[in-house]
């Protein structure tokens, strides 16, 4: 039997509401997925509660997955859908982050692409370092748009490929490898314009 073969099985009992089918499926995906809410929201007790509603929605809304792309594929447009809506609630009621997530808990490893990478780090001078660095990071990643956020967290946290990415965000192969291009630039320039601020603020 072929990947696609056993996927097409698969997707069939979840639409059965086979319970032990559905429990794999969030055994197996819910701690990627919860590394995508994570790094969308940052915020731990937000991401949970989106990650939740998530697999609540898929169970739901499975009867509408067609097979034109990989289901995995399709959970990750949930998600970041479900990111989406979550961030525009954040934004309204003023996005204040009850639970900051931090760097190498929760599962919430990795860095942010953009040559903006830490890690390694054996000397406490140097973990210092690399810890203030993941924090500047993390909060420029806060400050850009929904879409710019999302295609980062797409491509250089979870390395998927600009085809899945095409596939999750609606968006063509070479608009998000444009897009992405601006999104690294903007992080860029945040990410120096911080590490320049504190530095002015240590003199």
């Amino acid at each position: 039997m072929t990947e696609e073969e056993d996927e097409r099985q698969f997707v069939e009992r979840l639409r059965r509401r086979d319970e032990a089918a559905f429990n794999r499926f969030v055994r197996e995906h819910q701690d990627r997925v919860y590394r995508l809410v994570v790094r969308m929201l940052g915020d731990r007790d937000e991401a949970l509660d989106v990650t939740q509603d998530v697999f609540v929605s898929v169970f739901k809304s499975i009867d509408t997955f067609r097979g034109e792309s990989r289901l995995s594929t399709w959970l990750y447009r949930v998600a970041v859908n479900h990111c989406r809506n979550r961030i525009k609630y954040m934004d309204r009621r003023g996005r204040g982050a009850s639970t900051r997530f931090e760097d190498g808990r929760d599962g919430a490893t990795g860095a942010t692409g953009a040559g903006v990478r830490a890690g390694g780090f054996g000397r406490p001078d140097e973990a210092a370092e690399a810890g203030q660095l993941q924090r500047i990071v993390r909060e420029a990643m806060d400050e850009l748009d929904e879409e710019h956020r999302t295609l980062l967290v797409l491509r250089d946290v979870e390395d998927l490929s600009y085809e899945e990415i095409g596939a999750i965000t609606g968006l063509v192969e070479g608009t998000v490898k444009s897009r992405l291009h601006r999104a690294r630039a903007a992080l860029l320039r945040r990410v120096r314009q911080r590490m320049g601020e504190e530095g002015s603020d240590d003199e």
